[in-house]
């Protein structure tokens, strides 16, 4: 496997490349808002999924920036894949969900997010995740003493250190707004969860992250760059993303399709 270019590599280990990554994700996120809640038009696409000009505006933006950074490193962006197929991974590459939680977003909910990760292989090395209606951003560390999983609302200029917190005896789980109420209950209580609720995107992972609640999992059908960006904060802070056969969620899988998963905390 080629090894990471020497700027992508210091920068992945001091943190600047998740520095650089939060300021991308904090402007596609004001570029979005606007979108929000302003009868913003929705298109179908092949996979019956939706996707507004909100998605491909900020996919654009992203794109441009990510270039201008780190050019030769590959892209691979929910938009650009749904319109030209997805390309073979090859070295490192970007995963770019320019809004996951498009659902919520059209619903009028505020649990969307801007996605970018970077990943090497079959790993996923650091994430950004960036809430437009929470305004929050959660991104990882670099290595040694600058690791770990932080998060800051927008405009602050410093960044606070999260962590998973240790399984109560109630664990409260995530589950995805697009289950029924039996099925989510059956599936929280499946993974030692009394509680649970519904909630859209990757805010899930950052949530577990942060402590707040303790379990993720996930049946249906998700893509790498739903994932990427939460599991590599969720993992920075003491959390894990594993297949429901107990294995790592890896990564540059065939069309970048994941099987189902849980992300635990701790």
């Amino acid at each position: 496997m080629t090894p990471l270019s020497p700027k992508l590599s210091r920068d992945l280990e001091s943190g600047r490349l998740t520095e650089h990554l939060a300021e991308i994700a904090e402007e596609a996120s004001v570029l979005i808002l606007p979108y929000w809640r302003a009868d913003t038009a929705v298109t179908t696409k092949a996979d019956d999924s939706p996707v507004t000009e909100a998605d491909q505006k900020a996919e654009a933006l992203i794109l441009e920036r990510l270039t201008a950074l780190y050019s030769g490193v590959q892209t691979v962006a929910e938009e650009a894949c749904a319109a030209d197929g997805a390309p073979d991974a090859e070295s490192a590459f970007f995963l770019i969900d320019p809004l996951d939680g498009t659902k919520a977003f059209v619903g009028e909910r505020e649990a969307f997010t801007v996605n970018i990760a970077l990943a090497h292989g079959a790993r996923v090395l650091a994430g950004v995740i960036s809430a437009p209606a929470m305004g929050q951003t959660w991104r990882t560390g670099g290595s040694g003493d600058k690791a770990g999983a932080f998060t800051r609302r927008f405009g602050e200029p410093g960044w606070r250190q999260v962590r998973v917190r240790e399984k109560p005896d109630r664990g409260f789980a995530l589950i995805s707004h697009s289950l029924g109420e039996d099925e989510a209950e059956r599936i929280a209580a499946r993974f030692g969860c009394a509680e649970w609720q519904a909630l859209d995107s990757s805010v899930k992972f950052c949530l577990i992250a942060e402590g707040r609640y303790d379990v993720y999992p996930r049946t249906g059908p998700t893509c790498e760059w739903d994932t990427g960006a939460g599991q590599a904060i969720l993992e920075a802070a003491g959390g894990r993303v594993i297949t429901l056969e107990g294995q790592p969620l890896t990564y540059a899988k065939p069309q970048y399709l994941n099987p189902g998963f849980v992300a635990l905390g701790g």
